[in-house]
């Protein structure tokens, strides 16, 4: 699973775009400024850096100048800052690639892969037990063979997935499927997802082991 460190002091920015990502499939950490995104990048191994040029502590400039004669890590820019200037600056500083505010999110994640694959730090798969899914491709397997999930079952299975080992409520399920798929999903109908997700990845359904019931709070996949 490729790692992302976004650098932004945004909070309502990050706050959205921290659970975009890990809704796609990254581990994602976050910095609001220079020295604490050159902390996280000494002690952490990340796939890429997505950085506002405009920062409180420092820009986006001087810390990709310094990301790059320290380590062999791709850039995104990101900022309102379109004009011909910036963009260039950017990118003869070492920029990988340079996308405006406001972005679309699919189009971020476009180019994060695009970015990534350039680099050769593509996506790979995530794994449950028998079950894995391969993030570019966005599909699931169990014992080698190809799920045949509908669009709501595969987020389903990768907001489990994302979240191992943590016990996830009912609640916060509805709310991140209704945000990711834009789809009516009630309680009732998230019993049958689940059951229906269950049928298709579980060798017992009516003993799960990869997404577990948690009682009293919701459920849990992993360990």
């Amino acid at each position: 699973m490729n790692n992302i460190l976004l650098v932004e002091d945004d909070p309502a920015i990050v706050r959205s775009l921290m659970e975009f990502l890990r809704n796609e499939g990254f581990d994602a950490a976050y910095a609001d400024g220079q020295r604490r995104a050159l902390d996280l990048l000494a002690g952490t191994r990340f796939d890429l850096v997505l950085i506002d040029v405009s920062l409180r502590e420092g820009n986006g400039f001087s810390l990709c100048m310094a990301i790059k004669q320290l380590y062999n890590i791709p850039i995104i820019f990101l900022t309102a800052a379109d004009d011909e200037y910036s963009v260039v600056t950017g990118l003869e500083l070492g920029g990988d690639d340079y996308i405006s505010k406001p972005f679309r999110p699919r189009e971020l994640i476009t180019r994060i892969k695009a970015v990534l694959r350039r680099a050769g730090k593509s996506q790979r798969e995530i794994e449950i037990g028998n079950v894995c899914i391969n993030l570019d491709r966005g599909v699931a397997y169990k014992k080698g063979e190809e799920l045949l999930l509908s669009a709501l079952e595969y987020r389903l299975l990768l907001l489990f997935f994302n979240n191992r080992g943590v016990a996830l409520s009912r609640n916060r399920l509805l709310a991140e499927l209704w945000d990711l798929a834009g789809d009516f999903v009630n309680d009732n109908t998230l019993t049958v997802y689940i059951k229906r997700l269950r049928d298709k990845i579980e060798d017992d359904p009516s003993n799960p082991v990869i997404i577990r019931t948690v009682r009293g709070i919701g459920y849990k996949a992993g360990d």
